[in-house]
């Protein structure tokens, strides 16, 4: 095609060209990726998310060689792997640390899209195919928990499959079609190691894979939130605010990399347990269908939702159905939502704040909590903001997204704890900031005094 560089021709280079696109991928997504010259530390963290699947898929194969998925003896080969097998102790440890760390990374990787409005047009698609990435991934490490079948595995996947039979005339048969029988059974083991291993990986690459195209096509977002490729260019048609991903992010993530794998490794060596976080300590005592844990809490990742499950009871039902006529109120005179949107968004919310008082608070729980992750995809069309990047917001906004993740982190951590009315009533008081936060956002986002923003980005030699 004319106006296109030609590639490698001869050579094994040019044999493989012939009959695959060799170093054409490698030039449109690496050599001639022409990424925004500004990136900071926040875009480690994509990098160190492929790292860390590489590494859950690697330490998964070699687990698999010598698990068993049968409820008699998969937590005995957990320990055959941690005793008997040569290195399995390590590759055990790195999976259970890399399911944390994974979680970590990612929720950052997320917090960096928030702050720099990575979601916005034209990456409403790139956003889409993350938080997808992200539910993928809460499904992998849920299906994963039963599979050492200790105490805590095996009741926490009795609490969480038995929340589906909630769900209004399908949910008893659902629930039921996901155990594979009447209880967590050795039946529900197989399925799940089954999803675990094979399924959900293959879902993961592909949306991992999406993701990245979907990135490339439309070029990175920048912590200045401007398009460098609306900007200036040189004569090769290169714009100026841009430099090649390879060779100057490549080794920009490096020493990202070099510094994850030191915590990484610390962990692993040092504190693998985390505390009884990473590893509980009703883990390590087999699954006993007779005897229930005194508490039954999820792992860490899992904790902030699960507190917004908790904290949905018949009283605060009340709560929650007059926030969805505040909001609903708020959107439709407030919200500048376009077209169909302004009207079908307030009525929507309004059916909800009826029908909270027609079905029991346990329903409007798991409700809640799926609503707060599957709120993140409609993100690019809650923010009015004219601006991007929380750089150029009004310094309120920037209160806002502080109230907002310290709220997230006192939910995560008060799902660790057993329930008090206490804490119960500080998860109420949580719920209602973080699903205020998304749900009026289309109002707070445009107020305020907003920055103006450079035609061209800032830049600061590290």
């Amino acid at each position: 095609m004319a106006g296109e560089k030609s590639v490698e021709t001869t050579g094994l280079i040019g044999w493989i060209d012939q009959r695959f696109p060799l170093t054409s991928t490698y030039k449109k997504h690496l050599a001639e990726y022409y990424a925004p010259k500004n990136f900071n530390f926040w875009y480690f963290f994509g990098s160190l998310a492929l790292l860390v699947l590489a590494i859950q898929i690697i330490t998964g194969i070699f687990l698999a060689m010598n698990y068993k998925p049968d409820a008699k003896l998969a937590f005995a080969s957990v320990e055959y792997i941690m005793r008997e097998v040569k290195w399995g102790w390590l590759i055990r440890y790195m999976h259970s640390t890399g399911a944390s760390m994974f979680f970590i990374v990612v929720y950052l990787h997320l917090l960096r899209g928030l702050f720099y409005g990575s979601y916005r047009k034209p990456r409403e698609l790139v956003w889409i195919f993350g938080v997808a990435i992200f539910l993928s991934l809460m499904g992998e490490a849920f299906f994963g928990y039963l599979l050492p079948w200790g105490q805590m595995s095996y009741w926490g996947a009795q609490v969480i499959v038995n929340l589906f039979s909630t769900i209004p005339f399908i949910g008893p048969d659902l629930s039921l079609w996901i155990r594979g029988d009447f209880v967590v059974s050795d039946a529900t083991l197989n399925r799940f190691f089954a999803f675990h291993v094979i399924a959900i990986p293959l879902v993961l690459i592909g949306l991992v894979v999406a993701h990245i195209v979907a990135l490339h096509e439309v070029g990175s977002n920048n912590p200045d939130g401007i398009e460098i490729k609306q900007g200036p260019k040189d004569a090769n048609g290169h714009p100026l605010d841009g430099i090649p991903f390879h060779p100057y992010y490549t080794v920009h993530d490096i020493m990202g990399v070099a510094g994850f794998l030191v915590v990484f490794a610390a962990i692993i060596f040092f504190a693998p347990e985390m505390g009884g976080y990473f590893l509980e300590a009703n883990n390590f005592i087999p699954a006993n269908p007779l005897q229930t844990p005194p508490h039954i809490a999820p792992v860490w990742y899992f904790t902030p939702f699960y507190t917004l499950l908790r904290a949905t009871t018949s009283d605060f039902t009340w709560v929650l159905s007059a926030g969805a006529l505040i909001a609903a109120v708020a959107l439709f005179f407030k919200g500048k939502l376009s077209g169909m949107w302004r009207v079908i968004t307030p009525v929507i919310l309004i059916i909800i704040a009826i029908l909270m008082k027609t079905m029991e608070a346990k329903f409007w729980g798991v409700m809640t909590m799926g609503g707060s992750v599957v709120i993140l995809f409609f993100l690019p069309w809650l923010d009015h903001s004219p601006v991007k990047s929380i750089r150029y917001r009004p310094t309120w906004h920037k209160f806002l997204y502080g109230i907002f993740i310290v709220d997230f982190l006192i939910l995560g951590a008060i799902g660790t704890q057993e329930p008090t009315p206490t804490l119960n009533l500080i998860s109420q008081i949580g719920a209602v900031i973080y699903l205020g936060f998304f749900l009026l956002m289309p109002v707070w986002s445009r107020l305020g005094k907003f920055k103006p923003v450079p035609e061209r980005i800032t830049f600061r030699h590290h």
